[in-house]
């Protein structure tokens, strides 16, 4: 496995970075869906130990965090504290349906793995996730799909109420004003706790009401819900 380091820099703003060293690693990101928004995304270069989240495994406290309501901060120091490095909320906020946030480089040293998060917003527990890519020894362009995960750690009513807090139920928001509001909720009956492949959503069309706060128009998706290109030179 080799071991590289990762240039410094942000190039969002044109700035270009010196490498550091034979490889030079830019990402950009791409929100795929046409009516969900991505709460600040936190990147981590990582060795292969690390997992932000594994399918099947139970979401920690700090995946909890940011599945649900969008906090990334526990899982950066977890990845910090494992001497990974991290480049958090790299699109300055949120990523709209169809924004792409492109050229991104951070430095790292002796990182061999990527990973990446971010809640999709108006959801209970669904995030995009990309679970310790092993980092390509081979210069080139690596373009990566990514799906929409379920934490595991709420049911999807799909109720709007300000909820975000772990162990509070409901949606923090609908980003897009696109919510509707007074819904029943959704009865869902999955007895699945760990981390899996999001069912996606089922909405309703009804704005002041029915089961679900959410529009089936607007907040469904199919996967992929994300797409990362990886330059590595």
């Amino acid at each position: 496995m080799t071991l590289r380091k990762i240039s410094a820099g942000l190039l969002l703003a044109g700035l270009v970075a010196t490498p550091i060293s034979a490889a030079e690693l830019t990402i950009s990101i791409s929100n795929l869906t046409h009516g969900n928004h991505f709460t600040p995304v936190l990147i981590a270069a990582h060795d292969a130990q690390m997992h932000l989240f594994q399918a099947g495994e139970p979401a920690t406290s700090a995946l909890q965090k940011m599945a649900e309501g969008g906090d990334i901060a526990d899982l950066a120091a977890m990845v910090d504290g494992a001497s990974g490095v991290t480049l958090s909320n790299p699109a300055g906020g949120l990523m709209a349906p169809g924004q792409n946030v492109a050229s991104i480089s951070f430095d790292s040293l002796a990182m061999t793995h990527l990973s990446l998060v971010a809640m999709i917003l108006p959801t209970n527990d669904a995030f995009v996730g990309l679970d310790s890519w092993e980092i390509p020894s081979t210069p080139g362009t690596y373009t990566l799909n990514l799906n929409a995960y379920d934490a595991g750690t709420e049911a999807n009513d799909e109720i709007i109420n300000g909820g975000g807090m772990p162990g509070v139920p409901g949606i923090p928001a609908a980003p897009g004003g696109d919510g509707g509001s007074n819904a029943s909720g959704v009865a869902d009956t999955s007895p699945n706790d760990k981390v899996h492949i999001h069912p996606g959503i089922l909405g309703d069309t009804d704005p002041a009401g029915g089961m679900s706060d959410l529009d089936s128009r607007v907040h469904r998706w199919l996967n992929p819900v994300a797409r990362v290109t990886i330059t590595v030179k």
